[in-house]
């Protein structure tokens, strides 16, 4: 089949360039034209320095997403929080700095919206609610009312890392295409939650058009996870070498 258009959708790469240079390659070999990501880029125990430089040779666009912003202007929450963030900033050079500076919030293409979390905050999902009983996708009629302001009929986010796509009454589109560097991970905001693919894949999503219809296409990309997750362990994670490893908790 031809398609009209073609976009690969990246998102949450947190420094993996193992897992980029494979997803990159995979795109390359399908000959998808344009590719663009979602944020939370470089965060993590893994390779800051290369996955920016591969991102800034490709050309990809990118969307400032919560753990890039906090690189540049943590709080001291961020910094008892995000255990990895003292050795992505040792890391990290002025070019990377001036990159992360220039990062937008929302990315506004043709008939779609790209952003991390929601258009207003950037630690939120857009998907999925959490409360005292965990991960729940919330219901329909919420999700019409949240992107009744948008007017855009394909709405790209990230941030969850877990790769869904939902069809709303209104026609439009909501996809998330996972994460790409790391398939697993625990939070304690605002309740103690899990997310978990399942998978130590790399992954990410294709948006096609074909006529008035649009295809999503969910791709799972294996690349040596178990040399990534050697790095985490090596750099003092050894809670992100398990969910590398295996893409579970």
């Amino acid at each position: 089949m031809r398609f009209e258009k073609q976009i690969a959708v990246l998102s949450d790469i947190h420094g993996n360039s193992l897992a980029l240079n494979a997803v990159i390659k995979d795109i390359n070999n399908k000959e998808i034209p344009t590719i663009v990501n979602l944020g939370d880029s470089i965060y993590g125990p893994l390779d800051p320095a290369g996955t920016t430089e591969i991102l800034i040779n490709f050309k990809i666009p990118s969307i400032c997403g919560n753990e890039d912003r906090i690189l540049l202007n943590p709080s001291d929450e961020d910094l008892k929080n995000c255990p990895s963030l003292s050795y992505v900033q040792g890391l990290i050079n002025s070019e990377t700095i001036k990159w992360l500076n220039k990062l937008p919030k929302i990315i506004e293409y043709e008939n779609m919206i790209l952003f991390h979390g929601t258009p207003n905050n950037d630690s939120e999902y857009f998907i999925e609610k959490i409360d005292k009983n965990g991960v729940s996708i919330k219901n329909i009629d919420d999700l019409e009312e949240q992107t009744s302001s948008i007017d855009k009929d394909i709405i790209l986010c990230g941030h969850s890392h877990v790769p869904r796509s939902i069809y709303l009454k209104n026609g439009k589109l909501i996809v998330n295409p996972g994460s790409v560097g790391l398939p697993a991970y625990t939070d304690s905001t605002p309740f103690l939650h899990v997310m978990e693919t399942g998978t130590p894949h790399a992954r990410y999503s294709i948006v096609s058009k074909h006529k008035d219809q649009w295809w999503i296409e969910d791709v799972s990309v294996p690349y040596d996870w178990n040399k990534a997750a050697s790095i985490a362990a090596m750099n003092g994670r050894l809670d992100w070498a398990k969910w590398l490893k295996y893409g579970r908790i």
